[in-house]
């Protein structure tokens, strides 16, 4: 079993309380009804935590042990009514996308809208409820950007999508005022080709990323990456220290 007391960076004074509740972690995940969110749901599963499913879907999906203990149907455009749904959640992780190779407008703006700016709204909305918690653990949200934030993905529409929410994640992450760092945790997962339904030729096991994800996301680091790419880890890292210098220039000019 992880540590999970100094996966959320608390004190072990503080440790010792909550393992005097028995304190049991939610993690949400959007997207759940996907290849890599089933796999993240099984795992999470496996390792205690409960776990609520956001889906798309109209389908209506079984509760077993491998699956969601809840399911909550949801559309984009819609997320603010999610908010109680969310004060539940101690880990909410954004999987959830189209990639989409039609080439109508309607497709730039249905994976600027899906990709993009929903997640952005899931962002925000937890980073409120977060300002609220009065729980010790610090909300923690996990957002899978994907490679195509920088590197060719041969679907231009994905491609923006992905370079925009890219942006607005680190963005939003540099520019947190120090009270809200306390309360809330912000990671950015940047994932290669792996195997699904949108990528039948992936490279890696929807499987073999789960496990990564979690892994990794154990650490403090802000930044995830599982790419088999190795320019992947010379060039996100590069983009983040950029940004990171950039919002320093804004704290200054502001003050």
């Amino acid at each position: 079993m992880v540590n999970l007391f100094l996966f959320f960076g608390i004190s072990s004074k503080s440790s010792k309380m909550i393992n005097s509740i028995n304190y049991e972690k939610t993690v949400g995940i959007t997207g759940a009804s996907g290849a890599l969110g089933k796999e993240l749901t099984k795992l999470f599963r496996k390792k205690g935590y409960k776990v609520i499913g956001f889906t798309h879907s109209k389908n209506n999906y079984e509760i077993n042990l491998e699956s969601p203990n809840q399911w909550i149907k949801w559309e984009c455009g819609k997320e603010s009514s999610l908010k109680k749904q969310l004060e539940k959640i101690d880990i909410l992780i954004l999987n959830h996308g189209i990639y989409d190779l039609s080439r109508e407008n309607s497709n730039y703006e249905k994976s600027i809208e899906i990709n993009a700016l929903s997640k952005f709204k899931f962002l925000n909305l937890f980073e409120d409820v977060a300002l609220t918690n009065d729980s010790p653990i610090k909300k923690e949200i996990w957002i899978n950007t994907s490679e195509a934030e920088i590197l060719p993905a041969l679907n231009p529409s994905y491609e923006i999508s992905k370079s925009l929410i890219g942006q607005l994640v680190s963005f939003k992450k540099n520019l947190l005022d120090s009270n809200t760092k306390k309360k809330f945790i912000i990671k950015k997962i940047i994932l290669g080709p792996f195997k699904s339904k949108l990528n039948p030729i992936g490279i890696m096991s929807p499987k073999f990323v789960s496990k990564k994800i979690y892994d990794l996301a154990n650490s403090k680091n802000y930044l995830i990456i599982i790419s088999p790419n190795p320019l992947s880890y010379l060039l996100f890292p590069l983009k983040e220290f950029f940004n990171f210098l950039y919002c320093r220039v804004i704290y200054k000019y502001k003050s």
